[in-house]
């Protein structure tokens, strides 16, 4: 039998604003979060406009000090989003939706490059042995599904999909399929990223694929025939996906229905 699906809860940290409010405000007012990047005066940049997350505070997202600590940017980016959305959507693990019926899909199309490239450093300046234990865990980029699912007792399917681009859409679309055909009957889903660093607008512009504008305003103009590549950005976007049955049952505000 197939299930209708819906949305019952947003959260979101991204470039033009760190709440759900805030950002659709930008966007409903026309601004645009690019920028000239912050962080990096001291390295000679082919490309210096990017998409920045400005003034996050992972404590206000519900994140504690020992987690900022043992947790990639990207990871925190996508904890915080999912903490404003399952809020938002009102589900408990274990009150209102059985642990093992609650999943998480949730990608990064790169994961961990921040500390990547610091493990790396220290790998070339001190030598193996100061590398950290919790070097591959903090980088791999199914850690942010892994902790959200941990976070929230979700212990239905946890599936970190890693498809570039795509990876936040095709995450949402395996959710919708996952609820729809009965395997679970909620989904926390979505993409979080934080690659905004030289090593990647390095590999990006030597193959040609960053925007070269000098002006904010001109460089991501993804639908006009003056496109010259795309600027890269950094932050989360998550979805709470539920059966419908299930939102009614306990009372939910339901954003939209997902169709496909």
């Amino acid at each position: 039998m197939e299930r209708r699906v819906v949305i019952t809860g947003l959260g979101t940290i991204s470039p033009v604003g760190n709440t759900v409010a805030d950002f659709w405000n930008s966007l409903k007012e026309g601004k645009s979060g690019l920028n000239f990047i912050q962080g990096y005066d001291d390295v000679d940049l082919p490309v210096r406009i990017v998409a920045q997350v400005k003034d996050f505070d992972p404590m206000a997202n519900g994140l504690e000090r020992a987690d900022v600590r043992k947790m990639d940017l990207f990871c925190q980016y996508a904890m915080a989003a999912a903490n404003q959305a399952v809020k938002d959507s009102g589900l408990v693990s274990g009150e209102n939706i059985e642990p093992d019926r609650f999943g998480v899909y949730v990608g990064s199309g790169i994961g961990g490059i921040n500390t990547f490239v610091r493990e790396t450093e220290k790998l070339l300046n001190e030598g193996a042995r100061r590398i950290s234990p919790l070097f591959v865990p903090t980088m791999i980029a199914n850690i942010a599904s892994g902790n959200i699912a941990i976070r929230h007792n979700a212990q239905g399917p946890c599936l970190p999909i890693v498809t570039a681009c795509a990876t936040g859409t095709h995450s949402a679309g395996e959710a919708f399929r996952a609820i729809k055909y009965g395997q679970a009957d909620a989904i926390i889903t979505g993409g979080a990223e934080a690659a905004v660093h030289p090593l990647a607008i390095g590999g990006f512009n030597n193959s040609k694929a960053l925007s070269r504008s000098e002006d904010p305003l001109q460089a991501s103009l993804p639908f006009s025939a003056d496109r010259h590549g795309f600027v890269i950005a950094e932050g989360a976007g998550m979805m709470v996906f539920e059966s419908l049955e299930s939102a009614q049952k306990r009372g939910a505000k339901i954003y939209a229905e997902v169709v496909g």
